[in-house]
């Protein structure tokens, strides 16, 4: 498989990452201690389809056993007994294993003499903070798979913003666009602030499948999003966009029509969330009355704010689809009117009215 994307050329090699044998037990060592607020982590409890109880439980026909170690979720009373399994796949004692990092990635290069960004632990021998940097640079090249979960880990999110003291980056960004996994993966990048719960698992569990040697690759697209999650817009999705088409715009947040001239960035944003809901298949922005604001985007936040401004290409679009949508509206309610109304023949008098003849003969 090979993803062309204009600016990165990232090659998953058919020899490592399709003609080989599965595996019966996987371990997802799971960091969050790039720069997060952890949402990712609990917006993860909310999944059902599946959910994490049900993959880490086994409960999930043709998946290897899982051993998950996240902090959010590990019943571990923490310090090096959480640690361990991090340790152990550092020194090659733990294989095969997916690393998923949460938290955009800071530069450790711009700070002068001591200090650190971000830490997960301490050096067993100095007793000093080991940074994220130096986790990754230990776990990532060892990793089967290695996912990035969340719009920071993805793509540098919040915290990489413009006028950032950190020089905070995405996954992609640090390990270079090239990079590829033990198992012959690219990144696996599942952007969202936070990541829809459903998109996320049905991702790994992509994943895992593959590492059970029951599905191929996951596919992704030139950022390396999961093309079939990714692939459409959140307008496409959206079930205001009939008021679009028909230049009938919300002017405030009360309105169920199209939010477009309220700070609605939708129709060119890669996201699913209209169509799938948030929890259980219900919510999701646009469908509660919240204007998309891009949180999936490489570009997330600076190429979409201020947030609530209408986007730049919004009044010309509206402008363009004005003439043809009043046209086509008050057609539509013609018609509508005409269908709203029963026929004629519909009534209880003795005479039948309905053109039923019955001496027709062809």
């Amino acid at each position: 498989m090979t993803i062309d994307s204009g600016t990165h050329d990232v090659a998953t090699e058919p020899s490592r990452a399709e003609a080989r044998e599965g595996f019966d037990e996987v371990t997802i060592l799971w960091i969050s201690e790039g720069m997060s607020c952890d949402g990712d982590s609990v917006s993860l409890t909310a999944a059902g389809q599946p959910a994490i109880e049900d993959l880490v439980l086994g409960l999930i026909p043709g998946v290897p056993k899982v051993n998950l170690h996240n902090k959010v979720l590990s019943p571990s009373l923490g310090g090096e007994d959480f640690l361990a399994p991090y340790r152990a796949a550092i020194r090659g004692e733990l294989s095969p294993f997916i690393l998923v990092i949460e938290g955009s990635i800071p530069n450790q290069n711009i700070i002068e003499g001591d200090g650190y960004w971000t830490s997960f632990g301490n050096d067993p021998e100095t007793g000093e903070p080991l940074t994220l940097n130096w986790w990754i640079d230990q776990l990532a090249p060892k990793a089967w798979a290695v996912v990035a979960a969340g719009t920071c880990a993805t793509y540098g999110g919040i915290h990489a913003m413009a006028g950032n003291p950190t020089g905070c980056m995405g996954l992609a960004d640090y390990l270079g666009w090239d990079f590829t996994s033990q198992g012959g993966l690219p990144i696996v990048n599942v952007p969202g602030c936070p990541i829809q719960p459903e998109n996320f698992m049905e991702t790994l569990l992509w994943v895992l499948y593959h590492a059970g040697g029951a599905a191929p690759p996951p596919p992704l697209d030139q950022m390396l999003r999961p093309q079939w999650l990714f692939g459409k817009t959140v307008h496409e999705g959206c079930d205001r966009a009939a008021y679009y088409e028909q230049a009938d715009f919300a002017r405030d947040y009360n309105s169920p029509k199209c939010q477009v001239k309220v700070g609605c960035w939708g129709p060119v944003v890669n996201c699913n969330v209209p169509k799938r809901g948030w929890m259980g298949g219900l919510g999701g922005c646009p469908n509660v009355g919240g204007i998309c604001i891009g949180c999936t985007m490489p570009g997330f936040p600076d190429a979409f704010m201020p947030f609530m401004d209408e986007p730049p290409g919004g009044s010309f679009s509206s402008l363009m689809v004005k003439p043809y949508g009043a046209f086509i509206r008050r057609m539509r309610g013609i018609t509508n009117a005409v269908v709203n109304r029963e026929p004629k023949w519909h009534h209880n008098k003795p005479v039948l009215t309905s053109g039923y003849d019955p001496y027709w003969r062809p």
